[in-house]
């Protein structure tokens, strides 16, 4: 059974299900153009014992067969998702989490595959369609269909899922998740846009998506499927009566506190002791033990829903501020002596240390994915250890939350690097504390970091997390939310740019949709917030400083000839690597565009101008017209051989020695005299050179000869008749020659 549908550019989408994996709950592939997406999902029917959360896994993997290409690591076979991967499993699971019926506790699994590429058709922006289809045509409780599209603003024009080679010249690039009635999800990048372009694309890729969403509830009309009657335990209302009124009036008292982070924990530990309490006297052990699950469920509940009230009511925030005010914020640089920059940004609770390492080419990352395998010059790495929260956890590669902090901070920053990139780039951002909006922490502390690290941003860019909290038709938009707003409220929304614009934003919605209005607000308050801040930081480090720190790789850059590679590498890398040992220097060689570029990278400047004159030695090219100083080193009867920069050498003949006559060659030079000439002529077939003394010495009169003069003096030379032979009498024949004895 399949439906199709057309994209706005004419691409015809193709959902198929029924032929492949037909005993998974669920099954579809996604075909545009040559590409085709493989999803499945599958629930479980019984729920683990003790289960307290969704147990969701979206794993998004590329079959390198789908691009015609083997792994290129050690086992040549696909392992562990890739950074990729990752980031795009974690937008579909964001789209689709909110969509199952809350209290689901089943096991879920969604297992999205690439199995065949079309090099112009990107995947990520179907990965969202293939999930929720396959979710369609099942019988899992879900509130469907969603689907995803990428919104790109090429020239000027709006674009729905624009080809790759169309992509590179998009000054806006997001991905939106939405249902036929409200947006749910937002991911991107921008080269420094405003508000209204965010919203505008967000309206037209709305409009893709209400047509893809029909066409998923075509397929499911045509599969008819039978939904499963699935249990999902409640909170009894008597409970919840009960709980409220042993625990609401202790939780508003500490939310109206004003309290930092641990004091609030404390205070709430405390009513929740307090409440198990009451409940043992007042209902005894028996009955304690037999609730306990639904009495846990209700305190929770409870807690949320007051402070939410708070909020909506009252206008009270858990630390006392404002709804459009940002914690205070102290900033340092310079704070690493050993690090080649490094940044501390402290706002409120949160805290992240950065540090900035300048590398070469040879430390660029190799990026091994389905499509192609390439290299990064800059490279972001976020982690969160667990005691950034007092907490302790077995130290383990990074999660799947690391990687998605990462890339969002990672694509904020990259829109305000130089063009020219002469070095590779590696934040590291170690979250030393955290309440909330650490990857924005992350791009405020990276950004100053490259600045005190002498890298030449366009802008300092910062980034801010703003939060919402909706009921019953009243709606609070909060900036710089903490993690405990992040977890009770109904929208996670970080933005981050310049004083110019927006450069990256990601915003999950975790309730049905978000009016225009609203969101035009929050873009509003938003970017009074992110302006706030960059004048914070502005007071430590305004602009990026003047040269690297003493102790950075500077880098150098040549252009050579492209015959002269060879000849700079040497047989085996024989010359390259000398180079590298005797200057002590790092050096890099590339063809591009027919020319080699070189790179010459070292911490000392007298290193990396001696390799410099040695390369330019190897490489030097002569020029007509170019004056030189070199030695003689061969004389003939008809002039001499001179020997110069970068092993060239050229004759010099008689009658370009002087404006007087010269009879003897030997009564002017001798083997290793110094002598300074201009070049007149290179041979275009045989590359000889042809050299000149008189062209740059001062006649008798002491004038220097213009080229044109001597050119007419050469010619005249050439054109005039020799002597006749008769003048010298007759010519001996060399029979008549006397031997010598």
């Amino acid at each position: 059974m399949t439906v199709s549908f057309d994209l706005p550019n004419g691409r015809e989408v193709t959902i198929e299900t029924g032929k492949l994996a037909t005993q998974a709950d669920g099954s579809v592939v996604v075909k545009c153009g040559k590409t085709m997406l493989f999803c499945s999902v599958v629930s479980s029917h019984s729920v683990r014992d003790g289960q307290s959360f969704f147990p969701l896994s979206v794993d998004y993997q590329e079959k390198f067969a789908a691009a015609g290409r083997i792994p290129g690591n050690f086992f040549r076979r696909e392992t562990r998702l890739n950074d990729y991967e990752i980031l795009i499993s974690r937008i579909v699971d964001r789209a689709i989490r909110p969509l199952f019926p809350k209290g689901y506790m089943f096991d879920t699994q969604v297992i999205i595959n690439l199995i065949s590429l079309d090099p112009e058709v990107m995947p990520d922006a179907l990965a969202g369609l293939a999930a929720s289809a396959a979710l369609m045509v099942s019988d899992i409780p879900f509130a469907g269909p969603i689907s995803e599209c990428r919104v790109g603003r090429i020239d000027g024009e709006y674009v729905i899922n624009p080809d790759r080679s169309a992509l590179k010249d998009a000054d806006l690039d997001l991905i939106v998740a939405a249902d036929a009635d409200n947006i749910m999800m937002v991911e991107g990048e921008c080269k420094e846009v405003d508000e209204k372009s965010i919203i505008e694309a967000l309206k037209v890729g709305h409009e893709a998506i209400k047509t893809q969403c029909k066409a998923q509830l075509e397929l499911r009309a045509k599969v008819d499927p039978t939904p499963r009657e699935v249990e999902i335990a409640g909170v009894d209302e008597e409970i919840m009566s009960y709980v409220e009124g042993l625990v609401k009036e202790a939780v508003e008292t500490v939310a109206r506190g004003a309290l930092n982070k641990q004091q609030r924990k404390d205070a709430f530990k405390k009513v929740k002791e307090d409440y198990k309490a009451a409940v043992l006297e007042e209902k005894g052990e028996e009955w304690q033990a037999e609730h306990k699950e639904q009495l846990s469920a209700a305190y929770d509940k409870i807690q949320k829903k007051t402070i939410r009230g708070l909020m909506l009511n009252e206008s009270v925030r858990l630390d006392g501020r404002k709804f459009d005010q940002v914690r205070d914020i102290w900033t340092e640089v310079d704070y690493l002596p050993s690090a080649h920059g490094s940044a501390i940004f402290n706002r409120g609770e949160t805290q992240s240390l950065t540090s900035l390492t300048l590398g070469t080419k040879t430390d660029q990352q190799m990026v091994d994915i389905a499509y192609e395998n390439s290299y990064a010059d800059f490279i972001l790495h976020y982690n969160f250890p667990a005691y950034s929260v007092g907490e302790t956890k077995p130290m383990r590669g990074p999660g799947r939350r690391e990687v998605g902090h990462a890339n969002l901070a990672h694509r904020s920053i990259r829109q305000v690097l130089p063009d020219e990139m002469t070095h590779t780039i590696r934040l590291v951002s170690d979250i030393m504390e955290s309440n909330g909006s650490s990857s924005m922490a992350t791009v405020c502390a990276g950004s100053l970091a490259l600045m005190d690290g002498g890298v030449k941003l366009k802008r300092a860019v910062a980034g801010i997390a703003m939060g919402m909290v909706a009921e019953d038709g009243k709606i609070a938009i909060l900036s710089d939310i903490l993690g405990d707003e992040d977890a009770l409220g109904d929208m996670d929304f970080k933005l981050t740019g310049t004083t110019e614009g927006i450069t990256a934003c990601q915003m999950d919605i975790k309730i049905d949709g978000l009016p225009y209005e609203q969101l035009e607000q929050a873009l509003k308050q938003a970017r009074e917030g992110r302006l706030h801040i960059l004048g914070e930081m502005a007071k430590t480090l305004e602009d990026p400083r003047e040269d690297l720190k003493p102790h950075a790789p500077r880098i150098v850059k040549l252009i050579i000839e492209k015959s002269y590679i060879g000849a700079v590498i040497g047989p085996g890398g024989k010359i390259i690597q000398e180079l590298q040992e005797m200057t002590g220097t790092n050096i890099n060689i590339d063809e591009i565009d027919g020319k080699g570029h070189i790179s010459i990278a070292s911490s000392d400047k007298a290193s990396i101008e001696d390799a410099v004159a040695r390369i330019k030695k190897i490489t030097f090219t002569p020029e007509v017209g170019g004056v030189y100083t070199g030695t003689v080193k061969t004389i003939m009867p008809y002039g001499v051989f001179v020997g110069f920069e970068g092993g060239k050498d050229g004759l010099l003949h008689v009658s370009e020695m002087s404006h007087s006559r010269i009879d003897n060659v030997e009564d002017v030079f001798s083997e290793g005299d110094e002598v300074t000439f201009k070049i007149v002529d290179i041979d275009e077939r045989t590359g000889k050179l042809r050299l000149s003394r008189k062209a740059i010495m001062p006649r008798a009169d002491g004038t220097i000869p213009t080229d044109e003069e001597l050119e007419a003096e050469r010619k005249a030379a050439k054109d005039r008749p020799r002597r006749d032979r008769g003048d010298r009498g007759p010519r001996r024949d060399r029979r008549d020659r006397p031997r010598r004895d």
